[in-house]
């Protein structure tokens, strides 16, 4: 653990927030009207649930366990053996996933600027960026995303206010006309990006300055991201309507629409400088999770040194995850949503389970 670096709890609040905004917000609507139609707004109630319980546990167990991340605290509670066994599950999560977004980060750039480009250059370009922020430290990626994170929500914001003009509210109806199991269907994926969200506290907790801001924080950047994508998906439905379900990245058309109807054109490039910008980060704080866990399990005493290695092993990854888009889509819709839950939600709330029994258990006896 590098107890040197610190971040503040305006930095963590931020990170959590850029994680998730700068991407899922062009991604989400359209993978919630295909399975919600309609009612795909009502689906952001029950998918922030799973969240907010995964921010609780690893809140409570970095309280228990302070300085500590899940990966060095998960063998206090269930044991050396299964502990690093898990250690290794944690490390094969985040190397897939860091492959997955740096893949998606190349399609996306691909389809919009670059389309006779190799797959390797994206994925090249913006894990060297990345790589050297991760060998820079947590602390710079957090001061980075202080310029950022405001870069974004300026871009973001006139585009949201242009949009209103274009909705229209009867796209919404009827409500609830399939039932609520539509609406739980178009709960699961942005319930996978919300835990995504909070369960990087699990590493990035130990180096808050401040640990009892931690919960505080936390639900200050849930409550805006909460807000804001409440506010994409609604509006994308009130402007494309049913089209929304059959695009890869419906708020880029929002955008696209409002350029043509107003005296505004080109407004995709702001979606574009705002996916590079925020996948910039969230691909540093993956790489920086992945480096610190592997660090932590075989005892490297500095994470940095395996930066460069697992950087490239990364690129490596990202060429051979997935053959087209189609695979990619497919399993950011149905794969990705069952595997977030388990490893996301269920193993937290399950060591902060165990954790309190054996608690209780040493207290009785006492």
């Amino acid at each position: 653990m590098q107890t040197t670096e610190k971040i503040t709890g305006t930095q963590l609040g931020l990170l959590l927030f850029t994680f998730i905004v700068s991407t899922i917000i062009l991604t989400i609507p359209g993978w919630m009207v295909m399975f919600a139609k309609q009612n795909a707004w009502i689906s952001l109630v029950p998918s922030t649930t799973t969240g907010l319980l995964t921010l609780w546990a690893l809140t409570t167990l970095a309280n228990r366990y302070p300085g500590l991340s899940i990966v060095q605290y998960s063998s206090k509670i269930i044991g050396k053996w299964l502990g690093k066994c898990l250690g290794f599950y944690f490390i094969y999560f985040w190397f897939t996933s860091i492959s997955v977004m740096t893949i998606q980060h190349t399609f996306f750039i691909k389809t919009l600027l670059l389309p006779k480009s190799p797959a390797i250059v994206g994925s090249l370009t913006l894990m060297i960026l990345c790589g050297l922020a991760v060998f820079m430290g947590i602390e710079v990626i957090g001061r980075c995303n202080e310029f950022i994170t405001p870069l974004i929500l300026v871009s973001l914001i006139p585009i949201l206010i242009l949009a209103i003009g274009e909705a229209d509210p009867v796209q919404l109806k009827p409500f609830l006309g399939e039932g609520i199991l539509p609406v739980l269907q178009g709960a699961v994926i942005p319930a996978g990006a919300f835990m995504n969200q909070v369960f990087i506290l699990g590493w990035l907790l130990p180096y808050l300055n401040q640990p009892k801001k931690a919960r505080k924080v936390s639900l200050i950047a849930f409550l805006g991201i909460s807000i804001i994508v409440f506010i994409i998906v609604l509006l994308s439905i009130m402007i494309l309507g049913p089209l929304t379900g059959k695009l890869t990245y419906s708020v880029l058309s929002v955008m696209q629409y409002i350029g043509i109807e107003g005296s505004l054109e080109r407004l995709e490039a702001i979606a574009v400088a705002m996916w590079v910008l925020g996948n910039f980060v969230k691909v540093s704080v993956t790489l920086f999770i992945l480096c610190l866990s592997i660090s932590q399990l075989f005892n490297i005493r500095n994470y940095r040194d395996i930066v460069a290695p697992i950087a490239l092993l990364s690129i490596i990854g990202s060429v051979f995850v997935f053959k087209n888009g189609a695979e990619l889509q497919a399993f950011l819709a149905f794969v990705y949503p069952i595997s977030g839950f388990i490893t996301q939600s269920l193993i937290p709330l399950s060591l902060l389970l165990i954790d309190t029994i054996k608690r209780k258990a040493v207290h009785s006896l006492h």
